[in-house]
């Protein structure tokens, strides 16, 4: 575990002392502060959070392949990871350091936004319910750390961060697209196979201020699953 959370420590400080991690803070809380500007302090509207957290997979699009492009495409592209590789740290220690570390950054990046509720409690009357609202940042963090997963995955099978994330953005998109795919043109399975990756049902849900387990470990068994295929990556480089 030392090792893990040296991994972490070390990639989560890395963020800061780059441009990238700076941009991608301030492109975040640009989005999300023009949403609750014009979606939810808009006069007439109810004190929610809602509209926020039901498009939070939106917002969190472009900045989270920001974030995972670099993790392993950049030590690749380097050659650093050679040295990493004949180390004694375990594959997936490496990748769960990393991962760590990123999900780190991230929860910084939302930590801002706690702004947004606290406005909403000072200016409305009733205010609003605390319930819904910790509900939709779990939701975030859940969404936030499977997307990252994602990019996991994509910047250990390429040496090209504009690759990586460009691979990240594509399968985000398509996650949250599939509502709006014609599947009722598709066999039965394929329609449950949909079904079963699409976002929007269960973000929708924790937005609403519902946790619904079975929700929870669909985010943490798929998330887990891509870790898996990220060491798997990594472990396929040795065998070169």
């Amino acid at each position: 575990m030392s090792v893990i959370a040296a991994i972490a420590g070390r990639e989560f400080r890395s963020f800061f002392r780059l441009p990238v991690g700076w941009i991608v803070i301030a492109l975040f809380l640009l989005l999300t502060g023009a949403v609750f500007a014009t979606a939810i302090l808009a006069p007439g509207q109810p004190a929610t959070l809602r509209p926020f957290f039901a498009i939070a997979g939106w917002l969190l699009l472009p900045v989270v392949p920001a974030i995972s492009m670099r993790l392993f495409s950049d030590e690749i592209r380097t050659g650093t990871i050679e040295p990493l590789l004949t180390s004694p740290i375990r594959d997936g220690s490496l990748v769960l350091g990393k991962f760590l570390g990123a999900t780190l950054f991230l929860l910084a990046m939302f930590l801002p936004t706690l702004a947004y509720p606290i406005t909403l409690w000072s200016l409305s009357d009733p205010a609003p319910d605390l319930g819904p609202i910790l509900a939709g940042y779990f939701s975030l963090a859940l969404l936030g750390m499977l997307n990252l997963a994602i990019g996991t995955l994509a910047s250990a099978c390429t040496s090209s961060q504009t690759l990586s994330f460009l691979v990240a953005l594509f399968v985000m998109l398509g996650m949250l697209l599939i509502p709006s795919f014609p599947a009722h043109s598709l066999p039965i399975p394929a329609q449950r196979a949909l079904e079963f990756v699409s976002l929007t049902p269960r973000m929708s849900d924790f937005a609403r201020g519902v946790i619904d387990t079975r929700h929870i470990a669909w985010f943490v068994a798929l998330t887990g699953w891509l870790l898996v295929l990220s060491t798997l990556a990594l472990q396929s480089r040795r065998w070169r």
